[in-house]
């Protein structure tokens, strides 16, 4: 086991860099759009129909805008968490599971790319 890597080589992590800022960026963008559809309170003409579909309306309205804060909220800790990977990055700890201390795999790294537990760690916590 002597021979078995303790952190990823620099030309790794400036890959996943680049991979975790392109995530980043859409990200962001997809958080701007969802604020925006949050913040914008279009009226789609209901004043002249019946208020029993208006009130239906009102309810789809509140629904929606429940469900877009609860994704901008979800999309918020996605970019927070993929900063912090940049930060593991910048500290040469990144892609090292914080149970077993073992490499996470490139696949996962690559498909989850803020992962700080490997496969087999997050099938301990079950």
């Amino acid at each position: 086991m002597a021979d078995e890597k303790l952190r990823y080589s620099d030309a790794d992590l400036q890959e996943f860099k680049q991979l975790i800022q392109d995530k980043i960026d859409k990200a962001e963008h997809d958080l701007v759009l969802i604020k925006e559809s949050f913040i914008n309170d279009q009226n789609n003409g209901t004043d002249d129909t019946s208020p029993t579909f208006k009130a239906f309306e009102e309810g789809a309205e509140t629904l929606s805008k429940e469900q877009n804060s609860i994704l901008a909220g979800r999309q918020e800790k996605f970019v927070r968490d993929l900063k912090h990977a940049l930060i593991r990055i910048q500290n040469k700890t990144y892609g090292i599971c914080r149970v077993t201390g073992k490499l996470i795999p490139k696949e996962r790294l690559r498909a989850v790319p803020h992962a700080t537990l490997s496969i087999e760690a997050k099938n301990m916590q079950r």
